[in-house]
């Protein structure tokens, strides 16, 4: 199974997004493999190796390495370095800065407004006696908080979820092919209407995060340019609700492929916990980010050249037999259960609280609801958004009584 002709890995192939864990299994029995598809890349599905590269920023960069097709669609978002995408000391200082979002105080005062958003979605749909884990709870839930923390009116809430929806799935256009004009228009409506609620809270500041960014701003030395400060909240709202809906919609399909542990966890709430690590663990919401190397090094083997784009598949190195038991074994009480769902070393989810709380809130709320929760339709297969890296439902429909 360890043949290079044996591994295939095609992002852009909707049937490998589907369920892609088989493919990663061949990628466990050695080291790193090379490709070249749009640029040299490498495949790192160890979690050892995985854990490696991204603890060592010296050697792989969050910077994208320069090449038309990764260009054309970061010039999308503008020029502003962007936490995500920037290494020490630019990343450093925007870290330290944008944390302020992301406070103990601030994430436990948010969840009152949490359980409120979320019996209000649930109330919407009950009495049916079938439900859609996306289209009525994981989609709306956390556009809905993100957009509380940044205090924008509740009336454009799916306004935002349609501009994310659009930037997400541009993930699916393959090398070759230009981006499509709907995704540049989503972004800068995204953006422009960014920048004029920024020039609103610089006239008339309230409590929300924006109003906190823009006062910190002007009240310090150190602070994020205008175009910075644009950048880290479009991409608070794009990266944060999406990968907390899709925890809720993977956690959920596991839940009911497995009943045991679905009847498990509705008898012991208390295990809430450690069910959402391994629901993070067994199909986590974002299975692969990037880094590139800076210079000719060695994973475990494999000689990697300055330049080459490192795809490090979280994903995979969550079911690593050399590192979880029984990793095809969704359990609810796994005990330790050191995944790597949300990344590891100084680029570590930044949001990893908030998403963990609405996680347990919102699918808690959902079993509490409900004595008996199957999985809707047994023939039809499951269609996933266009995003390999941002791996979600498009739909997850439920039988409820």
């Amino acid at each position: 199974m360890s043949e290079p002709d044996q591994i295939y890995f095609n992002p852009w192939d909707e049937t490998f997004r589907a369920n892609p864990y088989p493919h990663y299994k061949p990628l466990m029995s050695g080291p790193p493999r090379l490709l070249n598809v749009f640029l040299p890349m490498a495949l790192v599905a160890r979690y050892a190796d995985c854990a490696t590269v991204l603890h060592h920023h010296e050697n792989f960069s969050s910077v994208p390495p320069r090449s038309r097709f990764l260009e054309e669609r970061i010039s999308v978002f503008g020029d502003a370095p962007r936490v995500l995408f920037s290494d020490p000391p630019i990343h450093t200082r925007l870290r330290r800065l944008v944390s302020r979002a992301f406070t103990p105080r601030r994430i436990r005062e948010l969840e009152s407004n949490i359980r409120e958003f979320t019996d209000l979605l649930l109330d919407q749909s009950a009495g049916r006696s079938t439900f859609d884990v996306m289209a009525d709870l994981a989609n709306p839930l956390p556009v809905m908080v993100i957009s509380h923390m940044l205090g924008v009116p509740h009336e454009h809430y799916p306004m935002f979820k349609q501009w994310s929806d659009t930037v997400v799935e541009s993930d699916n256009t393959p090398p070759g092919t230009p981006l499509p004009q709907t995704v540049r228009d989503a972004f800068t409506a995204l953006r422009d209407y960014f920048v004029a609620e920024i020039e609103k809270r610089r006239r008339n500041p309230g409590d929300d995060l924006v109003s906190v960014l823009v006062a910190a701003n002007e009240d310090s030395d150190e602070v994020l340019s205008a175009a910075e400060l644009v950048a880290f909240v479009v991409l608070l709202l794009l990266a944060g609700n999406e990968t907390t809906t899709n925890l809720i919609g993977n956690g959920m399909l596991a839940l009911t492929r497995h009943p045991d542990q679905l009847e498990r966890l509705a008898r012991s709430p208390e295990l809430m916990p450690s069910a959402i690590e391994e629901m993070l663990r067994y199909d986590g919401p974002v299975q692969a980010t990037m880094r590139h190397v800076r210079q000719d090094m060695e994973i475990s083997g494999t000689t990697v050249t300055a330049g080459t784009l490192v795809f490090v598949l979280l994903a995979a190195a969550n079911r690593d037999p050399e590192q979880f038991k029984e990793p095809e074994t969704f359990n609810i009480a796994r005990t330790p259960n050191d995944h790597l769902a949300f990344g590891e070393g100084i680029h570590f989810c930044l949001g990893a609280p908030l998403a963990r709380m609405e996680g347990a809130i919102a699918i808690g709320a959902l079993l509490a609801r409900h004595q008996r929760i199957r999985l809707g339709t047994a023939e039809a297969p499951l269609t996933y958004k266009g995003s390999f890296f941002l791996r979600g439902l498009a739909s997850l429909p439920l039988a409820v009584s």
